[in-house]
């Protein structure tokens, strides 16, 4: 798998950081990918190392500043101290990277939990490609998702317990209403963070393994040149 590092990219006349990780041989395509509201943390950058051994120049900001941690009590606060806003620019800050920097022609934006509800955020105020998101989805009101013009994924396990399956379903059907490929796919008997392979707990292999191959065909489709 492609080995990353931390690289620094401009935001706001300043300067936000993230774990990059290209592919061997270059590629016209990249990724944002958003983080867990655990932080940076090595589940993150594998999944950035994932779509990086694809052909996809996958870039996982900080949006912590540093911080990270495994306590469940701890993340929920750093969650509930972020600023949404500033999460946003610095998103589509990254994005700008991607596709100056590293020259990546087409962009799109993956998230999980929290960061599958902020993937939405950005994709309704920075131009992508493409998105998806892992078992996360704006709470109403946070941000014009009707804007959103990208096709989408969504996946959920059936006993979500964060965020509004229900809402997201009703979005999806006004996209395709309007000729915006969107899909929601909600996985029988798995529950919030099902793709997470460092938590046991929750991890449900089937559904993990499914949801990954249908965001690989939803980016290469819309992606891929």
């Amino acid at each position: 798998m492609p080995e990353g590092h931390i690289v620094e990219f401009a935001v706001n006349g300043g300067t936000a950081s993230g774990y990059l990780a290209s592919p061997p041989d270059g590629s016209g395509a990249g990724l944002v990918v958003v983080q867990e509201y655990w932080g940076l943390v090595p589940h993150i950058k594998d999944v950035a190392g994932r779509f990086a051994a694809l052909g996809y120049v996958a870039l996982a900001p900080d949006l912590y500043h540093g911080q990270s941690t495994v306590d469940a009590e701890e993340a929920q606060h750093l969650m509930e101290d972020l600023d949404w806003g500033r999460a946003a620019r610095e998103l589509g800050a990254a994005g700008h990277y991607l596709r100056t920097e590293q020259s990546v022609t087409r962009l799109g934006i993956v998230g999980f939990c929290m960061g599958g509800a902020l993937a939405v955020v950005a994709a309704s105020q920075t131009p992508v490609d493409a998105y998806a998101a892992f078992y996360g989805f704006p709470p109403a009101g946070a941000a014009d998702v009707d804007a959103i013009t990208a096709p989408g994924l969504f996946v959920f396990g059936e006993h979500e317990t964060y965020f509004s399956v229900a809402d997201c379903k009703a979005f999806a059907t006004r996209q395709t209403e309007r000729g915006r490929d969107t899909e929601v796919v909600v996985y029988p008997g798995a529950g919030h963070a099902f793709f997470n392979d460092t938590r046991t707990q929750v991890y449900r292999r089937d559904a993990a393994e499914n949801a990954w191959k249908r965001t690989v065909d939803h980016f290469t489709r819309h992606l891929d040149d």
